[in-house]
């Protein structure tokens, strides 16, 4: 039987946190199911034979790892009956979920665009590619987390490399340089006209929305810059049915901030302290690649508590 955990015990449990949330929310994409994740973590540390335990940090990944792989699975059938485009939860810049940002591949491991990619993924796939890109694990390590040798470890991490390759480099967003691209974004979408948007475009942009059923969101991805131009100019449209849409789903009068959100420029749409809508700008060199509009009630519920908490400006429209 397991005894009680000391006061130490319990400092090592909480040192080690902010990292198994990181990593658990790289491996589900979604916030809520990272905290469960790791609050399960927690039971069988509390639940171990710790006096056993050589390396705590290590014992905790591995455990935290085979419990995210374990709800891959489940998640991803439930994903099967998921209604529209299923994305990933957002999340504000600042918040510890977001894990470590000093480098490229831990940037981009978190950007909405990039955990998009990793459902497609086998499970050990994404394990190994975001416990070495993200978290700089060493092969040998994340063999032994996932009870394979260390030369498969390798090969399942070039093949991640190559199904998540982008040729891009993402480059640091701060809230500064957040403001102007979001800026320039909603001064094109107001403007009334699809010119100005097509030209901050990529040709081959892609705009993803998910309502999860609940809210009314595009089934379907929007290809082309045209096109997405054409829906965005609807969407922003000063009409009186169009707010009227707005305010029915709001529940009240809306403003747009803007924010950095999986390190990316986002606009954060919020109805007096509730996030109701977060569009992610995923910016290339040569324009915006795409967009992933999240309006799923459920999966806007940590960002509302941390937009709450935080100090923002003023919303570059206060009345939309």
């Amino acid at each position: 039987m397991a005894t009680p955990l000391s006061p130490h015990e319990v400092d090592l449990f909480e040192a080690a946190r902010g990292r198994l949330e990181a990593i658990a929310y790289r491996l589900l994409g979604s916030a809520g199911d990272a905290e469960d994740a790791v609050q399960d973590t927690f039971l069988r540390w509390q639940a171990a034979d710790r006096a056993r335990i050589e390396s705590p940090e290590a014992w905790l990944t591995r455990v935290l790892t085979n419990i995210c792989l374990n709800q891959l699975s489940s998640a991803r059938a439930r994903r099967e009956t998921y209604v529209g485009q299923w994305l990933p939860e957002p999340v504000l810049a600042g918040d510890r979920m977001l894990g470590p940002a000093e480098t490229a591949e831990q940037r981009e491991s978190v950007s909405m665009a990039m955990l998009t990619l990793m459902e497609r993924l086998p499970a050990k796939e994404r394990a190994v590619y975001v416990l070495r890109e993200a978290f700089g694990y060493p092969h040998a390590e994340i063999a032994r987390i996932l009870d394979v040798s260390e030369a498969n470890c390798q090969q399942i991490h070039r093949r991640a490399r190559q199904h998540l390759a982008t040729g891009r480099v993402r480059a640091r967003t701060d809230a500064a340089a957040a403001g102007k691209i979001v800026e320039e974004f909603l001064a094109a979408a107001l403007s009334g006209d699809t010119e100005p948007l097509v030209k901050l475009l990529t040709e081959d942009a892609v705009s993803v929305a998910d309502g999860g059923g609940r809210v009314p969101a595009r089934g379907t991805p929007i290809v082309g810059a045209l096109r997405i131009a054409r829906f965005l100019r609807g969407l922003f449209a000063p009409n009186a049915a169009r707010r009227a849409l707005v305010e029915a789903m709001a529940g009240g009068r809306t403003a747009l901030h803007a924010a950095v959100v999986n390190g990316d420029p986002a606009v954060v749409v919020v109805a007096g302290e509730r996030v109701v809508g977060v569009i992610s700008l995923d910016v290339a060199a040569d324009g915006v690649a795409a967009l992933h509009i999240q309006v799923n009630p459920a999966k806007l519920e940590r960002i509302t508590r941390q937009w709450a908490a935080s100090e923002r400006g003023e919303p570059l429209v206060h009345d939309w």
